[in-house]
């Protein structure tokens, strides 16, 4: 709300002079649904990781649904798949939420998405945190915006070293229909690190941990592109302010282009549209942030193009 005489300049509080914020009411979490999705999550991931990316004994394709669910071996596997995954999804919503925090902002804890379908091959949807409190300048939007990402992408590096390493190397060329998964560049730097040497007739089958890291890539990814609400929004309009506004409509354009080569770009062109691709504006959107801000926001930037594959996924024959 802006009074007649409403100041764009800030005062104290990091507002504009004039300007104020309705009173809430105090927020307490309830825990008990965070924790029973957290759960869920847990079980889904575990159970769906070990069905999907385990390494199964190939004795156990024998056996029907039940008896898949009922044995262990299943679950121990997916283990390798289901902690590290859910440990970049955590340090990712932890970063938004600390951000949150230290700003004085009011943020539930975070909301995982249990999704037990074997299909889609991972176990979840996601994990999301709530910021009940507007936010009000450029400075907490691009605090909380890039805390989120830049934590989850420090809590991948390691796992996907790790699952790079324990990969098994096989053939390039194998018979059958199988998913065969984009490289982007942080995965190619950390194999050429860790496994050098590799020729073009040959290839790392990866373990279930780097599988993980390489969703938690792939989340990194989706979270960064420069749209509406997510996180690659916030941060670009915080950098960029008015100049992101009138840039996002020709970047949705490429994304849009780049669904020729995988269709999947059209989803999140989609989403972008329903979410409308321009930021929300702020009082403060031609204010320049300070020097420590703005190497955070290149930070995202430089996360996004380590992260960027044009096609992430493809089923090959």
């Amino acid at each position: 709300m802006r009074p007649a005489d409403f100041d764009e300049n800030p005062g104290p509080d990091g507002q504009p002079a004039g300007a104020f914020v309705l009173p809430h009411d105090t927020y307490r979490p309830r825990w008990w649904l965070h924790i029973t999705l957290f759960l869920a999550t847990f079980a889904s991931t575990t159970m769906v990781g070990g069905l999907v990316w385990g390494g199964l004994p190939a004795e156990m394709a024998r056996l029907g649904l039940i008896e898949l669910l009922t044995d262990q071996r299943v679950y121990f596997a997916g283990l390798k798949f289901s902690v590290p995954l859910l440990t970049i999804l955590w340090c990712h919503e932890l970063g938004h939420y600390i951000a949150a925090r230290r700003h004085g902002l009011t943020a539930t804890p975070p909301f995982f998405i249990p999704f037990p379908v074997p299909v889609l091959g991972i176990g979840t949807l996601g994990a999301v945190i709530r910021i009940r409190d507007p936010i009000q300048n450029k400075r907490q939007l691009l605090d909380v915006g890039a805390a989120g990402p830049i934590a989850g992408f420090i809590a991948l590096i390691p796992f996907l070293a790790y699952g790079i390493m324990a990969s098994e190397v096989g053939e390039s060329v194998v018979e059958g229909t199988y998913l065969e998964f984009g490289e982007p560049l942080i995965y190619r730097l950390l194999e050429t690190l860790i496994r050098p040497g590799l020729g073009d007739e040959m290839t790392l089958w990866l373990h279930p941990t780097g599988v993980a890291a390489w969703f938690g890539v792939l989340v990194t990814l989706l979270n960064l592109l420069p749209f509406a609400q997510l996180d690659g929004g916030h941060i670009g309009y915080a950098l960029f302010g008015r100049w992101h506004q009138r840039l996002v409509w020709p970047l949705l354009g490429v994304l849009a282009g780049l669904g020729f080569i995988w269709p999947g770009w059209w989803l999140w062109v989609v989403i972008a549209l329903v979410m409308k691709p321009q930021h929300p504006r702020l009082w403060d959107e031609d204010n320049p942030l300070d020097r420590r801000r703005q190497i955070v926001g290149c930070a995202a930037i430089v996360i996004f193009i380590l992260c960027f594959v044009v096609e992430p996924i493809r089923i090959a024959f």
